[in-house]
């Protein structure tokens, strides 16, 4: 099978990008690291208007439709760019509360366009925070069969990534209850799985990108960096795994969206590979520029924080392993 994007969709991977690279994202992240959460919200309103949060939205309910493979190609545009704030946890949120119906729904036009940010804590034991929720208008968390609304998020906790700022939510409202809560989360979480991935493949893109430019632009003895032999093969190493990580995101969102039976390993497999290879893009990085690589006056510092907290960020590289083999 070959998983390539058709016209449409690689239309829509560029339409994204053009917008972002006007929106000054690195400048969005620093102020978002803070807490001005202004750029940020300006910036989430365009990327409603170009369809990002509609993705996970019944069309019944002004969205687009679920459509994993377009929500793939916009979250690694998104993830080449940086882009803060609870993207994927909202894409989750509005998937878990799509398959929860009846009164949940009401929610769902709003966070496709834009004006309702939630956030979604990964359900089960996988993590006790949920990203930004100082800024959402709408906290889940989901405890076994229950789903509730949280009321309380106490104050901000340290984060191998200031810009994603993280909270541990407290009490709230129950919102449903019963089997029919676990089995929506376990989609929402496929979903946020999915989402991870393909901004980590982004974030892998950019990152390599970015250091090609700089070992062609350094020089000692005489010669550009990028000319050496050891720098060609660790470059080469970032290519191939980042390269070998697209098709397994682009298939994981495929099976997703025909609801296979085994899409849950398909997405596993997908976020185990891209979180080793935004791994590998980020210590070559490192390696490649030296410690000033890590510091704040370099952008690429956002994004080598970023790719360090998404390789865990809704199931580390060893959890989904272990769904590949035991599902």
């Amino acid at each position: 099978m070959r998983f390539l994007l058709d016209d449409e969709q690689r239309e829509f991977a560029r339409s994204l990008d053009a917008l972002l690279k006007g929106a000054d994202t690195p400048a969005v992240v620093r102020a978002w690291s803070v807490g001005d959460h202004t750029p940020g919200r300006a910036l989430w309103g365009r990327l409603a208007e170009a369809g990002v949060f509609g993705l996970s939205v019944p069309e019944e309910h002004d969205g687009l439709g679920f459509l994993p493979v377009e929500l793939a190609v916009a979250c690694t545009e998104l993830g080449r760019h940086a882009v803060p704030g609870p993207v994927v946890e909202t894409l989750a949120a509005a998937a878990l509360l799509d398959r929860l119906g009846d009164q949940h729904t009401n929610r769902l036009p709003g966070m496709a366009a834009g004006k309702t940010v939630a956030t979604l804590r990964p359900p089960g034991d996988d993590s006790p925070y949920a990203l930004d929720a100082d800024m959402a208008d709408l906290v889940l968390v989901v405890t076994g069969d229950t789903l509730r609304a949280a009321e309380s998020t106490g104050p901000v906790q340290p984060s191998v990534d200031p810009a994603r700022r993280l909270f541990r939510p407290t009490g709230g409202t129950v919102l449903a209850e019963g089997p029919r809560v676990r089995r929506a989360a376990a989609h929402a979480a496929d979903v946020a799985r999915l989402a991870a991935a393909a901004q980590a493949l982004g974030v892998g893109r950019t990152l390599l990108d970015r250091t090609v430019a700089h070992v062609r632009e350094r020089h000692q003895f005489g010669r550009p960096v990028g000319s050496f032999q050891a720098i060609k093969h660790r470059l080469a190493d970032v290519l191939i795994s980042l390269e070998f990580t697209e098709p397994l995101v682009h298939a994981a969102a495929l099976s997703l969206a025909s609801a296979a039976a085994d899409s849950g390993r398909d997405i596993a497999a997908a976020k185990a590979a891209a979180g080793d290879a935004v791994h590998l893009a980020a210590r070559t990085a490192l390696q490649c520029h030296g410690a000033v690589g890590y510091t704040d006056e370099l952008d690429l510092s956002l994004w080598i924080r970023k790719a360090h907290a998404l390789r865990t960020a809704w199931g580390t590289p060893t959890a989904c392993r272990a769904r590949v083999l035991t599902t």
